[in-house]
């Protein structure tokens, strides 16, 4: 099969590297007389077939930009579609069928998607309809099991570190506990690997459930050595014993309509009461997804970009590039999405966390 015109698409949350990711993918297409159609604001613009011509000129110098220059979203489901004027929230309708369409009417070969976990639901679902995609793994939550790192973690965590490292000095100015909240959904990745990189004293995160009463007796047992601070890092999909976690909101029609958000505050109330210690929380939110990307992530994203055209031009569809011990492979994207990629409570980093003194606000860790 020749391939003569791709159509590419950004999908999901936004991270730093999507842009580097665009860039690899065009101008290895483009030196192989590819037509590339970019289009916009994800599967959004596949279902209302709005798209741009993309040539060297428009990606020249967008290897350190954050963002997407196609913009994205995250609720243009095309299977469970409620954006206006086509559906809505309470009557959701299916419009993979305009989607496919415009796919065909444009006269694509292949579709190559990049995002994380709902993008590729939504790309397999495609695939099984005989759309013809290849697929590139992004996430700043890190929790795609068929990889060894997404691009935009390292972005992420390098924020979440920087925050943490600054932290300290107020923290120890005052005498207070700080409570930094960082995203990560169900995995604790970002909380753990930026806790145990900015020296962190709690860390909580959704595979080990906390008691408040751990925490707070930890608090007070760095209190009485001496230790006039503490730096609690909570991941905002982290729990108790009881199973409860800290959500803000719903939104329908989402591929993920659970919001999280909001741990900093409940913990730093409780350890108020607690402890009779002032605390403050600092939610990071979106600053974990925005700015230049890392040194890792770029060069990271342009392996995954070019190793996806590469992907195309040998018809691997259905597939999804994979970064394994530093070499690019590839996985079937309905092996992708088969399971989260969680952290081990029993393993090396958790280990080596608890050895340098961090706790997990757990009595059955440590």
């Amino acid at each position: 099969m020749t391939i003569k015109k791709i159509g590419i698409l950004t999908a999901g949350g936004d991270c730093p590297g999507l842009n580097a990711v665009v860039r690899a993918v065009s101008k290895n297409a483009l030196q192989h007389g590819i037509e590339v159609l970019g289009f916009k604001n994800g599967f959004d613009g596949l279902v209302r077939n709005e798209f741009i011509h993309i040539n060297n000129d428009l990606v020249s110098g967008i290897l350190t930009l954050g963002g997407t220059i196609l913009g994205s979203s995250n609720i243009a489901n095309p299977f469970k579609y409620t954006l206006a004027p086509f559906g809505s929230a309470e009557n959701p309708v299916d419009l993979s069928g305009a989607a496919l369409h415009n796919f065909k009417e444009n006269q694509l070969d292949a579709l190559i998607t990049i995002g994380g976990d709902g993008t590729l639901h939504m790309s397999q679902q495609f695939v099984d309809l005989g759309m013809p995609i290849v697929a590139v793994p992004k996430t700043i939550d890190n929790d795609l099991s068929a990889t060894d790192q997404t691009f935009g973690f390292d972005s992420a965590l390098s924020i979440a570190t920087e925050a943490i490292d600054r932290l300290h000095t107020t923290a120890q100015s005052h005498h207070r506990v700080m409570i930094v909240e960082t995203m990560g959904r169900y995995a604790g990745w970002i909380a753990l690997r930026s806790a145990i990189a900015g020296g962190g004293d709690i860390v909580l995160i959704p595979e080990i459930p906390y008691n408040d009463d751990v925490i707070a007796n930890y608090i007070l047992e760095r209190r009485s050595r001496g230790k006039t601070f503490s730096i609690v890092v909570a991941a905002e999909g982290a729990k108790n014993e009881a199973g409860e976690q800290a959500v803000t909101r719903t939104v329908a029609g989402s591929t993920d309509p659970v919001r999280l958000g909001g741990i900093a505050y409940k913990l730093s109330q409780m350890i108020e009461e607690k402890t009779k210690i002032e605390s403050r929380a600092c939610v990071l939110g979106h600053t974990q997804r925005g700015g230049t990307p890392t040194a890792f992530d770029r060069w990271l994203s342009t392996l995954y970009g070019t190793k996806a055209l590469d992907m195309v031009l040998e018809g691997k569809f259905g597939y999804m590039a994979s970064l394994r011990a530093f070499q690019m492979q590839e996985v079937k994207i309905a092996d992708a999405i088969s399971k989260l990629k969680r952290v081990d409570p029993h393993g090396e980093e958790v280990k080596a966390a608890l050895e340098v003194g961090m706790s997990f606000g757990s009595a059955d860790i440590g």
